[in-house]
């Protein structure tokens, strides 16, 4: 690990302000990915600026009737909130599915949305990698590419995004509330936060320079069975090879977005209306324009039979 200095500031602004005007400043929340990114020098931070004293540590209800959650509420406490648990099954079930309960006990809700892709070319700093060093090329591509993207791909980088708790955002359609050094606000809708990787996939969320983000906000609670299903090499702490996260109405219709299939969680609205007449329809919709390689071709009909199985959970016959 390479030296670095580090500060603690007393305000969101602050901490933007540091890291907004200081090369190489990286914020430092739960420190789960960064310090073990910071171990391999995949990241090299010159500057860490410790965020997780600034008292964004809570879950409240909005004025809407939804919640609030803050940007340093732990995995653990996301989870098992009653309101959480009660409301939003769904992303009770992905966090639950994300990671050992060591991790969830430390991870944020804020460095959850912000993890780096577990793509194996990524962590081995004797490839290229685009994600890691912009211009030097993509190793996975004509490589191992079992566990990366099938679709929103690009030439420049086939990573997928890691994180099962967005998934689960994504079809909840949360908001992600930011602060800049300015003291500016802004709420990124979480359809939005992520990017495509086209000609550079180094830049992975639509966050500015320096700007933190303070929360997550849930809208008001939308009925119907919250499921989450995770396709994995083992039982436990493994990266989804597709992931599922739905909320089926007692009709049929509902939402529904997929992990480990590309370099945001995937939703494709459009398809939704197929829902009630079954998994096929929806995942012909959401996965067109796909290109999966000879590796991973079998996550399109995973994608398919994993879905099927949680309309059948959410309808038993």
């Amino acid at each position: 690990m390479k030296p670095f200095t580090y500060e603690r500031p007393k305000t969101p602004e602050q901490a933007a302000a540091a890291v907004a005007t200081r090369p190489g400043a990286k914020f430092l929340a739960g420190g789960t990915n960064l310090l073990d990114l910071m171990k391999l020098q995949i990241e090299t931070p010159q500057h860490l600026v410790d965020v997780q004293d600034l008292g964004l540590n809570r879950i409240e209800p909005t004025s809407d009737g939804g919640l609030r959650i803050g940007a340093f509420v732990t995995n653990t406490a996301l989870a098992t909130d009653e309101r959480v648990r009660r409301h939003y099954g769904v992303l009770a079930r992905a966090i639950a599915a994300g990671a050992s309960g060591q991790l969830r006990n430390k991870a944020t809700t804020a460095g959850n949305l912000l993890q780096r892709t577990r793509c194996p070319y990524f962590y081995d700093t004797n490839m290229p990698c685009n994600k890691r060093r912009p211009g030097s090329g993509c190793a996975a591509i004509g490589g191992v590419t079992r566990q990366l993207a099938v679709i929103g791909s690009s030439d420049a980088c086939v990573a997928t995004n890691p994180s099962d708790m967005a998934v689960a955002m994504r079809v909840l359609d949360a908001k992600v509330e930011t602060v800049s050094a300015d003291g500016a606000r802004r709420s990124i809708p979480i359809a939005d936060f992520h990017r495509l990787p086209g000609d550079s996939p180094h830049i992975e969320t639509n966050l500015g320079a320096g700007e933190l983000i303070t929360a997550v906000t849930l809208p008001a609670p939308i009925g119907g069975a919250h499921l989450y299903r995770k396709v994995r090499d083992r039982a436990s702490y493994a990266f989804a090879l597709v992931s599922v996260a739905a909320v089926i109405q007692r009709d049929g219709s509902g939402r529904v977005a997929f992990g480990g299939v590309a370099h945001k969680p995937w939703r494709v609205e459009a398809a939704e209306a197929s829902l009630p007449s079954g998994a096929k329809g929806v995942t012909a919709v959401a996965f067109e324009g796909a290109r999966p390689t000879h590796d991973n071709a079998f996550k399109l009909p995973l994608a398919t039979r994993a879905l099927a199985a949680t309309i059948a959970e959410a309808r038993p016959a």
